[in-house]
């Protein structure tokens, strides 16, 4: 099985991912959101706890990870990350379509 992190380094490579919890909540409202990825260890929760609630509402898979710097690494960034989503898959189309069955199991 690939993992969520294969799934957001291609899309970041190949396709569009956008980072932190603001661009993901606009994503998600504006439907253009394929894969919402949040970290588990955000203090305070708060800031990512509304994200698996809206993903349902909107009917957009989610992913739990545990680590905001592994979050931060797949994404490219130097930095620890609360959130991503992927928006255009690019080269990642059919990874990205194996974790959303693997989700769904």
């Amino acid at each position: 099985m690939v993992s969520v992190y294969d799934v957001l380094e291609k899309a970041r490579k190949t396709g569009k991912v956008e980072k932190g919890t603001n661009e993901v909540t606009k994503a998600i409202e504006r439907g253009t959101a394929k894969l919402v990825v949040y970290a588990a260890d955000v203090n305070p929760k708060e800031v990512v706890q509304h994200l698996p609630i809206l993903c349902k509402e909107k009917n957009v898979p989610c992913s739990e990870v545990e680590k905001r710097e592994k979050l931060g690494i797949a994404v490219g960034l130097g930095v620890p990350c609360a959130s991503a989503v992927i928006i255009r898959a690019g080269d990642a189309e059919k990874d990205l379509e194996s974790f959303i069955k693997s989700l769904n199991k």
